[in-house]
Order: structure tokens, then sequence, then C-alpha cells
């Protein structure tokens, strides 16, 4: 198991506060050498006072293609990269009528942009290797948007989007490349609400997610930590009804 975890390295993007430190802080604690990709130096060192020797400070803008090429390139100094959780996200509270294509699309590239940068970064190393985890923070915004969050909304849907088309894309050839959005809720955090949930806690169901290592959870939701089942059809729940049986959401174990 030692090999295993020293084997490991985990990007984690948005390190500096919130939900992405408790993610970085969760993953070292069990062993595992992190990098965090974050914009602001200061708050990446807030965060390896906390997470330790195994974090890996690194700055970049996760929008910027070429800023996540260069940070990844100094990733691979210290092994290939076989966990990634794309965590950074940017929540403009801004109403439709003072939102402009630039400020939009500025949001797109952050939330959505920066989970592909990240992926195809990522990707060359877990093709390499035959197996890696990718956990992309999803967000039920898309299903129910608050006022004042259009961007978001949309960003945190084509993300759950971008996940279901990797698995379409690499399910088959790749099944070792397991993929999972998960939606930890919301916490207590500058984007969240005050009597949200402990990030802590959301890391820690984070981070049990990410070293989960079963093909059987290529593509599913997780919400929390209880899988979102894909609803199913008719036909689907006369089978279970006929068959007395009905497959049960899994739960992350702590």
């Amino acid at each position: 198991m030692a090999e295993q975890k020293a084997e490991r390295i985990a990007v984690v993007t948005g390190a500096g506060s919130g939900l992405g430190r408790a993610l970085a802080i969760a993953l070292t604690a069990k062993g595992i050498t992190v990098a965090g990709l974050g914009r602001r130096a200061e708050k990446l060192e807030e965060t390896a006072v906390l997470a330790g020797a195994q974090f890996l400070p690194i700055v970049a803008d996760v929008a910027d293609p070429d800023a996540v090429r260069t940070a990844f390139g100094t990733v691979r100094q210290h092994g290939a990269v076989s966990i990634l959780i794309n965590n950074a996200a940017v929540y403009p509270h801004r109403d439709i009528l003072d939102e402009t294509p630039e400020s939009f699309m500025h949001t797109m590239a952050v939330n959505l942009g920066g989970v592909v940068n990240g992926t195809s970064e990522a990707l060359k190393d877990m093709t390499a290797l035959g197996h890696g985890r990718i956990l992309n923070v999803g967000s039920f915004a898309d299903l129910h948007p608050l006022p004042c969050s259009a961007a978001y909304s949309v960003s945190k849907g084509a993300v759950s989007s971008f996940s279901r088309a990797l698995v379409a894309d690499l399910g088959d050839r790749l099944p070792k490349i397991v993929i999972n959005t998960w939606m930890p809720g919301i916490l207590r955090t500058d984007m969240g609400l005050e009597d949200g949930i402990d990030p802590t806690l959301a890391a820690e169901w984070g981070a049990a997610l990410a070293l989960w290592n079963d093909p059987s959870l290529n593509g599913a939701v997780f919400d929390r930590d209880r899988e979102v089942l894909p609803p199913r059809g008719l036909k689907g729940r006369v089978k279970d009804l006929i068959r007395m049986q009905r497959r049960q959401p899994r739960r992350i174990v702590l």
C-alpha cells in the first residue's frame, strides 16, 4: 500500500481555498502527493502549511491552456499524474441583464475550460499508465438555476456533459481510467452558504471517491456521499418488480 501511495500524484485545481484546500489536506493525510493549482501564490502557501510537505503549490490559471501545460510539466518532475480533481470554479452573482458576452465566456473559460485543460494534460499520463481517476466537481445548478447564476449554471451543466463524453470516448478502450461527476453539496465556503456543509467533511467524501479505483464506477454520478442512479424507464421498472430486485445506490464509506 505504501508503494502504491508513493506512485500516486494527484492534481487538485483551485487548491488555494475552500473545497480545493480541504481536498488537498485530505489527500495528503492519506499519504498522497498532491500538486495544488491556483492563481494566488500566497493562498497556495497557506494550503501548503496545512497540508504538509507532500503538497506542491503551483501557480496557474486553469483557464489558460499554456499555463496548465506548464503546470503539468512541473508536476511530471515528481512523477506521473494518476488522479485529477477538477475543482476550480468561479461563481459570479450577476443578473443576466448585467452579463456581457465577455463576462459570461470568462466564467465558461474557468469552469468548463479549466476542466478541459486539466483533463487533456492528465490523460497524457493516464493513457500511458493504463489507469487513472478523474473527478469533476459538478453541481445541480444546471437543473435548478438560482437567480443571477446563468453563467455558473450553464458551465456546470457543461462539465457534467463533458464527463459523459469522456466516458463515451474512453470507457471501452481504457476502462481503468475511471471518471465521475461529484456534487459535494452546498458548502460553508465563500461560494456557498454560512450554514452549508463543512468543506472538511465534503473533502473526505471527495478524497475517498478519488481513491476508489473500481472500473464499475466509470460514469457514475455522486451527490455528496451517495450515488445518483440514472432514471429507469417503464420497462426497467417492470423488470425490477418481476425480478424483485432493484439496484441500490453505492455509498462512499469513510
